[in-house]
Order: structure tokens, then C-alpha cells, then sequence
């Protein structure tokens, strides 16, 4: 496997170069597969290593604020995952996209940069991926912690464990889910929003209750010759990919943080509390059976947070964070 060189504090989008970054790290590219390398970053630090994976749509470049505040404990990095971002994206077919694919890339990662027993952090769908290295590959990890990612994709309770009946629950509230879905509202940012990155960061801080970094927002979004905010950097189809290459896992084997918005904060999203019922008890249910099938998994509920809870909730996931890997130095 190659071992590639260091690059400069650049970022890279589908090839070209957009600036300059400001968070402190290195970006490098690590082929994982035939005619597949990944974007991997690394924001340095000193401890036992850290592996960030975004969620579903993102690049490891949504750490960007939040990784240099772990890093005068442990030595950080992130991996933005094939099909996005600076990435290779192959065809979605053949499982170029299941869940133990994803995972073998970061084992592959792993393998060329030489980092033993990482800690590995992921947010929402990267839940797949934590939960597909954690029962395949326990004695890899120190351990997995999963950022509002511990839900079906990643966690599947036995047989016979007590789960949340949504539809019941939903005929109780006197809605239907595609009464719920019409009555979904998604504010939409005015054109002095998408005037710069910075304006749109504000509105998100303003609007959705959290901002990303302007590298991420440049990974997932157009900029216009003016420099205004264009459209969506799409990948349907491999989202798509991903969604259906999701796999069964109910055996992880590696200590485990789960940290759930519970309940959410569905803030502007949802303009009615039959919805917010309904994700509520989602939540919970996912919660719970985490607690019920993987007793020795540590789960915390942030009331109200976000989905991009290390975003809007930051202080409270690095506390949790901080507190569980301090744990398992008592008992390593």
C-alpha cells in the first residue's frame, strides 16, 4: 500500500484548490483500494491517537473547529470517506459503498499510517462504520464513540428486546407519517445569506442552532466567480450507496460511548409536536436498546441538541468525550 507524502494546509475540492484553511492540520491522500485514495487529515497533538469520521454527506473538514480542541491530549485526525469531498468517488456498485467496505477503508488508513488501537469517533451514518471495525476488528480499537450515530444502521438489538412501535405511536398522535413529512418546514436562507460563507455560517448559527466550518461549507457547496454561496455539491447516488449498504450488527466488542440528542432539537424543521413526538421516542428507543443489548456501552442523552451535536452541544461532547477515554486508561 502507498504511503503517501504530506500536503500543504490546503484545502482540495473534486481537484481544485480553494484556499487556504485556518485550521491548523495536514492533509494527505492514502490509497485504500484500486484507484481509491482517501482525503486524510491530521490536526497533530500529542496522546493516544483519535480517528474523526463524519456523517453522511460531510467531509472530515466539519471537524475543523472542533478537533484542535482535543488536540493538547490526543493526536488527532479525520477521514473523509470515498464518494465525497476530495475523495475518490467510485460507481456506486458492486458494495463499493457497504458498510464493511467503508469500514475496511479506514482499517486501510489506518494500516499506511501506521496508528495502533485508535480511539474512533463518528458522527451519524459513520455509526456503520464504528460498529462494522467494532465486530470485526475489536482488538484494532481502544474504543468507539459514537456523536448521535448509534441508531439502526449501527446497532440492531437482539431478538426480543423491547423497541419503539412508530407506526402505533403515530395513530395515537392522529398523524400519518406523510402527514408528518408535509408538515416538515425547512427555512431557506435569503440571497444576503449567500452573499459569503461567512453570511452563511451566520444564518446556520442563526437559523439551525449550529455552523459549520467555511472549509466544510466549501466542500458541500458551489462558490460563485463573486464569491457568493452556489448550490449543493450533490451525490445522490452515492448517498443513495451508502443508505442501502447499510449491514446487521448487534456484537461490538469494544468499549463503547454513545452520545444521543435526546430529545432532539428538531428546532425550525418541524413545526408541529405529533413530529417531534415521534422523533423523541425514536431516539429513546435507539437509547435504550443500546443499554438493554451492550450493558457495558456508557450512553449519554444531551436534552435538546442538535443532530450535529459536537457542533451545537460542543462543551457537553467534549466533556463526555474527555470523561470516557479517561475511563478506559484506568482499565488499559
Amino acid at each position: 500500500m502507498d504511503h503517501p507524502c504530506l500536503c500543504p494546509i490546503v484545502d482540495f475540492v473534486a481537484g481544485a484548490f480553494v484556499g487556504a484553511t485556518p485550521s491548523p492540520h495536514t492533509v494527505q491522500f492514502v490509497t485504500v483500494d484500486k484507484d481509491v485514495k482517501l482525503e486524510v487529515l491530521d490536526w497533530g497533538g500529542t496522546g493516544r491517537p483519535l480517528v474523526l469520521l463524519a456523517g453522511l454527506g460531510n467531509t472530515a473538514h466539519v471537524f475543523d473547529d472542533f478537533a484542535p480542541k482535543l488536540t493538547n491530549e490526543y493526536h488527532v485526525y479525520g477521514i473523509t470517506r470515498r464518494g465525497f469531498g476530495a475523495s475518490s468517488a467510485p460507481a456506486p456498485s458492486g458494495g463499493n459503498y457497504s458498510a464493511d467496505r467503508l469500514g475496511n477503508d479506514v482499517l486501510a488508513v489506518l494500516d499506511s499510517l501506521k496508528i495502533e488501537r485508535p480511539l474512533l469517533a463518528g458522527h451519524s451514518i459513520a455509526g456503520e462504520e464504528l460498529s462494522s471495525l467494532g465486530t470485526r476488528h475489536p482488538e484494532r480499537f481502544a474504543g468507539l464513540i459514537y456523536l448521535e450515530a448509534a441508531y439502526a444502521y449501527a446497532y440492531e438489538p437482539p431478538e426480543g428486546t423491547a423497541s419503539i412501535d412508530l407506526q402505533g405511536l403515530e395513530e395515537k398522535l392522529g398523524r400519518s407519517p406523510s402527514k408528518n413529512v408535509a408538515r416538515l418546514v425547512r427555512p431557506e436562507p435569503t440571497a444576503a445569506d449567500l452573499a459569503s460563507f461567512a453570511a452563511f455560517r451566520s444564518w446556520q448559527a442563526r437559523v439551525i442552532g449550529y455552523a459549520m466550518p467555511e472549509a466544510e461549507l466549501r466542500q458541500i457547496r458551489e462558490a460563485t466567480p463573486e464569491g457568493r454561496v452556489g448550490k449543493e455539491r450533490t451525490e445522490p447516488n452515492v448517498a443513495e450507496a451508502i443508505v442501502t449498504g447499510t449491514q446487521k450488527y448487534t456484537d461490538i466488542r469494544v468499549p463503547v460511548l454513545a452520545i444521543f440528542a435526546d430529545p432532539p432539537n428538531l428546532g425550525p424543521f418541524a413545526n408541529n409536536s405529533a413530529f417531534e413526538a415521534i422523533a423523541a421516542a425514536n431516539t429513546e428507543a435507539s437509547a435504550k436498546a443500546l443499554e438493554t443489548g451492550l450493558p457495558y456501552a456508557l450512553v449519554v442523552r444531551v436534552a435538546r441538541a442538535n443532530h450535529m451535536i459536537f457542533l451545537s452541544n460542543e462543551a457537553d461532547v467534549l466533556r463526555e468525550m474527555r470523561r470516557f477515554i479517561a475511563g478506559l486508561s484506568l482499565i488499559h
